[in-house]
């Protein structure tokens, strides 16, 4: 529920965003009869048993598959670990270079694959990890082996991780608290709007040099840096994440800098909680 909400707080797509991803979805035959321009952000929620030619693309001529159809979307994996590994190790390229290449022995396509990843797992085989009511029964080695699905280089490209503890049944009669969808939307766009009027691109899109321009660090923000990526075993391309993460934040909160709060933040999300 909360991955198919996730397009409907996103900013509305630019013409540009539009043109593409109906030019992908016209090349993969799924545009709807009388729809010449999609106005929608794509959601995709591929189910496990998914290959990775229906993940990635495939055919003769290549076609693509439910990472490009999600361009400029959403693309939401649940079950994280019980898909085929060939098919995560699929996801790599695109996280990191925002297109993802077909190469069949006749041909070769190239097509743009920027989405936002939404992925789920259990904490364990049963699900019952951590819960209160102590039904757990997985051993140690069974949760590790399981989790264990999951690359290190795939969780490297992940910037947020967060677990989510059971949905009680008095929560489910709680009136609505927070904001509205509309107005987080709005806080998203506005976010969004400074970052591309300050570096011509969205915080995610940056280049090293870039980041080290927007998201200069003070003496102490550095050293919390550099002792978390010492404690937690970051990597380079991590340490970056945390970085734009932490810009991001700094942007939501209206702030011209980043802030030790904001890069603490930001460093939070990379932390499993085991």
């Amino acid at each position: 529920m909360l991955a198919r909400a996730l397009p409907a707080l996103l900013p509305p797509l630019t013409f540009r965003e539009a043109m593409e991803v109906t030019a992908v979805h016209s090349v993969a035959g799924t545009l709807r009869p009388g729809v010449s321009l999609l106005r929608d952000r794509p959601f995709r929620a591929p189910h496990h048993t998914a290959s990775a030619a229906g993940l990635a693309g495939g055919g003769d001529p290549p076609r693509p598959g439910e990472i490009a159809l999600a361009h400029n979307g959403v693309l939401f994996l649940d079950e994280l670990p019980e898909f085929p590994r060939e098919s995560l190790e699929a996801l790599r390229e695109p996280l990191e270079e925002g297109h993802i290449t077909i190469v069949r022995a006749r041909s070769r396509a190239r097509y743009p694959a920027r989405f936002t990843l939404v992925a789920a797992m259990n904490p364990c085989p049963c699900g019952y990890a951590g819960d209160p009511s102590d039904r757990c029964d997985c051993s140690e080695e069974r949760v590790k082996r399981y989790r264990g699905r999951v690359s290190g280089p795939l969780m490297d490209r992940i910037d947020l991780l967060v677990p989510l503890p059971p949905v009680r049944a008095a929560q489910l009669t709680e009136g609505a608290a927070g904001p509205s969808s509309a107005e987080v939307r709005e806080r998203v766009a506005s976010a969004r709007s400074v970052a591309v009027a300050r570096s011509g691109d969205c915080n995610a899109r940056l280049n090293v040099r870039q980041l080290r321009e927007v998201a200069a660090l003070d003496a102490m923000s550095t050293r919390l840096l550099t002792d978390a990526s010492d404690r937690l075993g970051l990597s380079a391309r991590a340490i970056h994440r945390v970085m734009k993460l932490a810009r991001t934040i700094a942007d939501l909160d209206g702030s011209e800098g980043v802030a030790g709060h904001h890069l603490a933040e930001a460093i939070g999300y990379r932390v499993t909680g085991g």
